[in-house]
């Protein structure tokens, strides 16, 4: 195995070489693309010395050497890298020495296409956990069990009961695969969530199966400043992020021929709620009143059977 892994470095020098050591430890890591994308730290600096220091370390900058965002960061590593596989992780973040052992042994079968595990949380300091733990605790982010591919991509949308989730910095992709079949890559207008909905598509177009789902494989490293909290919500506020998440969501599945109208229709409900829950509260209503009216038509159609959403209200 050839792996690429991919860092994207935004404002992370006091994490960054302890991300990058985690991924150096694997014999079958065979390259690590740094894309620095112009912090306000010391960063570039730091990348710099590791460049120098490890043979395997490589750094890119945007071509004009602005900030870009995360999704444009991970597009610009996955067209430098070289491997035949991609696995990401984000800078503030590390790799356990479990990372690759369900890779070794899955991807011997030429079917799979991506292989997805658990990460766990590592809090760097007392602060920091004061002020994430309620959000992240000390579980696991992970799949509650095994699913066959195809149940992969409805699973994540909530459509096959409890499935939990997945995160990016425990996929590892066959980049032939990515490249020849996810069109675009990380859409890089959306300043939050890019990894979420390419984690949707791609589970649809490319066989992924589950790696280690009961021990962590990665660590997700929480601080003070995430990026998330501050950099990203500058531009986009939390509460509507989702929105456009969905919204971009739902533009690609009603595009999408091979998608299933079921699917369709769940995708299409799922953006209409957290539209709703956003909305003002004069504009909610007659938001609310506008989607019964096309829903009552639909079913006098026979288009599909109403399912009221608690989340509307």
């Amino acid at each position: 195995m050839k792996i690429s892994v991919i860092i994207p470095v935004y404002n992370a020098e006091k994490y960054i070489e302890k991300a990058v050591e985690s991924a150096l430890q694997f014999d079958e890591v065979f390259e690590v693309l740094l894309i620095e994308d112009q912090s306000p730290d010391n960063a570039l600096e730091v990348c710099k010395r590791l460049a120098d220091q490890y043979r395997r370390v490589k750094l890119f900058q945007h071509p004009d050497k602005k900030n870009h965002g995360a999704g444009a960061s991970r597009n610009l590593g996955i067209e430098k890298s070289t491997g035949d596989f991609i696995a990401f992780l984000d800078a503030d973040d590390y790799y356990l020495p479990n990372r690759f052992n369900a890779e070794r042994e899955l991807f011997k079968n030429p079917d799979v296409e991506g292989v997805y595990g658990a990460i766990g949380v590592h809090y760097y300091s007392e602060r920091a956990k004061e002020q994430y733990f309620k959000v992240f605790g000390d579980r696991l982010t992970t799949v509650y069990k095994k699913h066959h591919p195809k149940d992969v991509f409805p699973g994540q949308l909530n459509m096959n009961g409890s499935f939990g989730l997945f995160s990016i910095d425990a996929l590892t992709l066959k980049r032939k695969s990515l490249l020849e079949k996810v069109k675009p890559l990380f859409k890089t207008h959306l300043r939050l969530h890019q990894d979420t909905e390419l984690l949707f598509r791609s589970s649809f177009y490319l066989n992924f199966y589950a790696g280690i789902l009961d021990e962590a494989v990665a660590m997700r490293g929480v601080h003070e400043n995430n990026r998330i909290t501050q950099v990203d919500t500058k531009k986009v506020k939390p509460s509507k992020s989702r929105v456009l998440l969905w919204e971009e969501v739902n533009r690609w599945a009603q595009g999408e021929d091979l998608i299933k109208g079921d699917i369709k229709k769940h995708i299409e409900r799922t953006h209409r709620s957290w539209e709703i829950a956003n909305a003002p509260f004069l504009t909610k209503w007659g938001m609310i009143l506008k989607y019964l009216i096309v829903d009552f038509k639909n079913i006098r159609s026979g288009l599909y059977n109403i399912n009221f959403r608690k989340d509307l209200w």
